[in-house]
């Protein structure tokens, strides 16, 4: 048996019931010696856990709430940074904007100007061409009446010397021929 278990059968008055069981005089206080010595050792033990775990309880609370505040700094610290971020990429946002419009403004620009350029290359080519089709023109139409006057020519000195020859004596025949070339000279 052990200590407590002797001081408690000798200080109290142990009861049997007819099966020889212990029985107590309540069914949920203990007895009056196990009260004593468990509120005794109950607060012995919290007198031992407030001296010895309470500093380390306090240093655990103290650190837990350290860490929280670290946390809720860094939090705070965090949130103006994105803060920052959030202002300087709504900055960059209405600069891109900016940005685009000046470059888009910029190409319509050059847009312009590349088509004022070639409108203006092609006038001049337009009109260096019509240029070129006039002198051909002319030169054709000289070459042409001069094929046809010397044609003409040919063919009136073959018909007048067929006609001639039968009809016609050779100073007469020479002086038409003569006649006929001043006259397709002077037409030009």
């Amino acid at each position: 048996m052990s200590l407590l278990t002797i001081l408690h059968v000798a200080s109290e008055e142990v009861v049997l019931d007819s099966k020889g069981h212990v029985t107590t005089h309540s069914w949920i206080f203990p007895e009056q010696a196990e009260l004593i010595y468990g509120v005794i050792a109950s607060c012995l033990i919290f007198a031992a856990l407030i001296k010895f775990a309470g500093p380390q309880i306090k240093k655990a609370m103290a650190a837990r709430t350290a860490r929280i505040q670290k946390e809720l700094d860094s939090a705070a610290q965090d949130k103006a940074s994105a803060s920052q971020e959030a202002a300087g990429i709504r900055q960059a946002k209405g600069d891109i904007g900016a940005e685009r419009a000046r470059i888009l403004a910029d190409a319509d620009s050059q847009a312009a100007s590349v088509l004022a350029e070639g409108r203006a290359r092609l006038a001049t080519e337009l009109s260096e061409l019509e240029a070129r089709a006039q002198a051909e023109m002319a030169a054709s139409a000289n070459r042409v009446g001069d094929e046809l006057r010397a044609e003409v020519a040919r063919l009136s000195i073959a018909a007048v010397d067929h006609v001639v020859t039968g009809t016609l004596d050779a100073a007469t025949q020479q002086e038409l021929i003569e006649n006929f070339i001043s006259r397709v000279g002077a037409a030009r």
